[in-house]
């Protein structure tokens, strides 16, 4: 089972409020750009409700490698009650702070939801078409109202709880609830993340938590994270051995696109007391105890604890891990009030930069969509250098694309020539590229694609689109493997009203003047202001008019003299739409 022992902190909350306020001045540490070398975005994690303090600085910080977070932040009660977990751990600090400290670092956002239901009721409930439906909309409504990317399901309960003998009844109820809310999110545009025990290939003989079926839930899903951890618990052994972890991989990697893998890793280690000489005081009689769970530590403590006891780490290759040994002694009072001491022989696990790294290698040679942490902010720096060394490595090829338009203002009607070049860092043109245009209009979060187009020989494209409204425009292209994805910088382009008018070249002088026309794009409640130049300048008239659902008008003026009018129209603008003026036009009064 996952390990989610709280690590907390007795930091004041003005000391953690302070360090959120400072995250923007974190950087990435000088040893990551010695070489300016770009790093793959490979690591990920979770941020803990209860250790926000840590795990956020410690991913704004390492920016450089990340590109998703989950955080830690909910739990699932029934199939309408998800409860936050943030907000009572966190009260001096709204959750809209760390949001947007994640959003300004350009983070996509998952979220993880636990089950923190009783033994069999999440079971009973995706058994259960009517609450099965509530509960897709139950999470879908909490990622939209929220605009998050997306989701991370960690229902551990199916795996640790309810029991392996309910294992082939759950299988197909699991994988109706993640078809109804994969089909559900991605309505929304947002995504799927599922976080999982280890499978492994059935035909091996060890088919681990199978009822996730990995190879049933792969086309539903964009997001397995794999928790490769937690191996040993009931007696001292690794965290999560290399060839274990690799197991799994393989596994899914057969039945997973391998971009959608991410292979867990465990910042914290483990403390076993194996043997006891001497009678324990009573304080510590239960936990220090062949018997008793073991304790845990930080990745960024171990080097502490190891010093401190005069124990000489050790690394096993085979393991990808480090271990040592020592003895602590425990004085204090026996139960019935006397001195007593007792001497725990204790062992510990845990995974260092070398084993953070032989975890990151794995991405490159399975071409997975990275590592994933728990939790941001257990690692020392060592591990993050290691991590960055092997994205670095592995890291693609920049895209760089550049976008062109005729103009940065068109009127409606008219289409918008679009040119762009796409190349490597280097310069070097990038030839037959899938690339899209794409636009945003205002008030808008999501860029859609306007057309899709293939780079030629030079790197170049050369299309045009019609919109109907002011738009920002980007040219996008996907990432793979061997090149990362790209953006333009975006290009603004101001649509203008267009207007018709109708006016008659001459009036007899007192008969009201009858100018018409229609503006387009046809709405209701365009204003339409009348000018007159006047004695050298123009002069706004009282009249005017509003446009009906047609986008036709009239306006009426009567003039008290005869003589040469020269009128002009002018429409109102809004957020979508730039207001236009018309070509000068001449009435003759007589």
């Amino acid at each position: 089972m996952r390990s989610k022992t709280v690590f907390r902190n007795a930091a004041t909350w003005w000391l953690f409020c302070a360090t959120l306020l400072s995250i923007t001045s974190f950087s990435v540490p000088a040893s990551s750009g010695a070489d300016d070398l770009v790093a793959r975005k490979i690591y990920t994690g979770w941020i803990p409700y209860y250790a926000m303090k840590t795990a956020l600085p410690a991913a704004v910080a390492n920016g450089d490698l990340i590109k998703e977070v989950m955080p830690f932040w909910y739990t699932l009660k029934s199939e309408s009650v998800i409860t936050d977990l943030y907000t009572p751990a966190n009260p001096s600090v709204p959750m809209a702070n760390p949001l947007a400290s994640m959003r300004d670092s350009g983070f996509a956002i998952i979220p993880t939801i636990t089950d923190g239901t009783s033994k069999l009721a999440l079971a009973k409930i995706i058994a259960n078409s009517k609450t099965r439906t509530t509960l897709v909309a139950t999470i879908t409504k909490l990622v939209v109202t929220n605009n998050f990317h997306g989701i991370d399901l960690d229902f551990e309960g199916f795996a640790f709880v309810d029991g392996n003998a309910t294992w082939p009844s759950t299988q197909p109820n699991w994988v109706a609830f993640v078809k109804e809310l994969s089909d559900s999110l991605h309505q929304q545009e947002k995504l799927l993340s599922v976080t999982t025990p280890v499978l492994f290939d059935p035909l091996s003989g060890k088919k681990g938590y199978y009822l996730y079926d990995w190879a049933t839930i792969a086309p539903m899903i964009d997001r397995l994270r794999i928790m490769t951890y937690d191996y040993s618990t009931a007696s001292p052994g690794p965290i999560g051995p290399l060839s274990w972890a690799e197991k799994s991989v393989q596994y899914a990697v057969s039945v997973v696109p391998a971009s959608k893998i991410y292979v867990g890793v465990a910042g914290y280690g483990r403390d076993w007391v194996t043997r006891v000489t001497g009678i324990c005081p009573s304080a510590v009689a239960k936990t220090v105890s062949p018997t008793a769970k073991a304790a845990t530590f930080v990745m960024r403590d171990a080097s502490t604890l190891s010093t401190t006891y005069g124990a000489v780490p050790l690394y096993n290759e085979s393991y990808a891990e480090v271990t040592f040994s020592y003895q602590k002694v425990y004085n204090g009072l026996s139960a019935s009030g006397l001195a007593t001491t007792c001497t725990a022989s204790r062992t510990a696990w845990y995974m260092d930069a070398r084993g953070y790294a032989a975890r990151a290698q794995l991405v490159g040679k399975y071409h997975l969509g990275g590592i994933t942490a728990w939790t941001l902010g257990m690692e020392d720096p060592g591990a993050l250098d290691a991590v960055r060394q092997v994205a670095q490595s592995i890291a693609p090829d920049q895209v760089i694309g550049a976008l062109t338009t005729q103009a940065n203002e068109l009127s409606y009607g008219t289409p918008i020539d679009v040119k762009a070049v796409f190349s490597l860092a280097d310069k070097q043109p990038i030839a037959g590229l899938q690339v899209r245009v794409e636009g945003l209009n205002a008030g808008e979060t999501i860029w859609r694609t306007l057309a899709d187009a293939i780079t030629s020989e030079d790197g170049s494209i050369a299309t045009s689109v019609l919109v109907g409204k002011s738009i920002s425009l980007r040219v996008s292209s996907d990432g793979t493997w061997d090149r990362n994805s790209s953006q333009s910088p975006p290009q603004a382009i101001a649509i203008t009203r267009r207007i018709s008018i109708v006016s008659p070249a001459s009036s007899p002088l007192g008969v009201p003047i009858r100018i018409s026309g229609v503006v387009q794009p046809h709405a209701a409640g365009v204003q339409i202001s009348l000018q007159e130049f006047i004695l050298g300048k123009w002069q706004s008239s009282p009249q005017g008019a509003m446009t009906d659902s047609s986008g036709k008008f009239e306006i009426l003026i009567t003039k008290g003299s005869r003589g040469f009018a020269q009128y002009r129209l002018s429409t109102s603008a809004d957020a979508q739409l730039k207001g236009v003026t018309s070509s000068i036009f001449n009435v003759v009064i007589y």
